[in-house]
């Protein structure tokens, strides 16, 4: 059944869809935000994003100003922006030892080229570093990633989220795989219904981007390899009417979750927020949809 279907045979509040939802800052975001439980529920999940150059003082202090504020923090680990396995190692234990971290989100990242012999996050779970790790999230490309395969094409991904899932089998950590955003539900739930044939039980967390103006949306979109759902933007951008009005989440929501009610046992299980707008306009649309 079709999503638009599911949305005409069920009706989901975003609330339910939306229990869990996890955001992600910048430490250079963070910085600006005086006091994080001011806007967000006390345990949500937050993700540090690393980007490249970012001195990994500037993350741990950020990890232990969150976890301080009640919040479960889940740093980035991007692969190929490590310089060697000593960087590794010691990045683990900088967020073990100073921020008590248990959770991590491992990834290739953006870089095509790596700085040094550290590329995947399947490198990153044979370290043995995350051993003892209470949960690991890996990420998901439901329009595909051109940097590891052919455009339209999913074999290398494929292999690596099988292998992942036969790591996922035999760890204690729990596993979930978070998704790039996208702004059509459809790729999204197709996605997930091919893993599920494939045999992937790692729970899907579908990335949205939060409000933020259509320009920027596609600016993002287009530096982070968003598939056939940017002409959801791009068909919007041509009404000149709403180009300037801040493009919010709530269609591809809505829809999600009409086809989460109508598929209970549907791997996706929640939602994660990229903050591209800004985090207070993110969480301000959060709590006015009853997460």
């Amino acid at each position: 059944m079709s999503v638009v279907s599911m949305m005409k045979n069920n009706t989901a509040p975003l609330s339910d869809l939306l229990q869990g939802v996890s955001i992600e800052v910048m430490p250079r975001t963070a910085a600006k935000i005086e006091d994080f439980t001011a806007i967000l529920p006390a345990g949500t999940r937050v993700y540090i994003a690393h980007i490249e150059g970012t001195p990994i003082e500037e993350m741990t202090d950020t990890a232990k100003r969150l976890a301080a504020g009640g919040f479960e923090v889940m740093p980035h680990f991007p692969a190929r922006i490590m310089k060697d396995d000593a960087e590794l190692k010691d990045w683990v234990d900088r967020y073990v030892s100073e921020a008590g971290i248990d959770t991590a989100l491992l990834l290739g990242g953006s870089p095509t080229t790596p700085l040094g012999k550290i590329e995947s996050s399947i490198q990153l779970l044979e370290s043995g570093y995350f051993d003892g790790f209470k949960r690991l999230h890996i990420a998901g490309h439901p329009e595909g990633n051109n940097d590891i395969d052919a455009k339209g094409q999913t074999t290398h991904v494929d292999e690596a989220l099988r292998w992942k899932q036969a790591y996922n089998d035999r760890s204690e950590a729990e596993m979930a795989i978070i998704t790039q955003f996208a702004f059509d539900a459809k790729p999204v739930t197709d996605w997930a219904e091919r893993l599920a044939e494939m045999g992937i039980t790692m729970p899907v967390h579908a990335g949205v981007a939060g409000p933020a103006k259509l320009q920027t949306l596609i600016k993002f979109a287009i530096a982070c390899g968003v598939g056939p759902s940017l002409g959801v933007l791009q068909k919007r951008a041509k009404d000149l009417t709403k180009l300037l009005k801040p493009f919010e989440p709530t269609e591809v929501l809505t829809d999600l979750a009409a086809y989460k009610a109508g598929n209970p046992d549907s791997l996706i299980e929640k939602i994660h927020v990229f903050p591209l707008g800004g985090i207070k306009a993110s969480a301000e649309y959060l709590r006015e949809n009853g997460a």
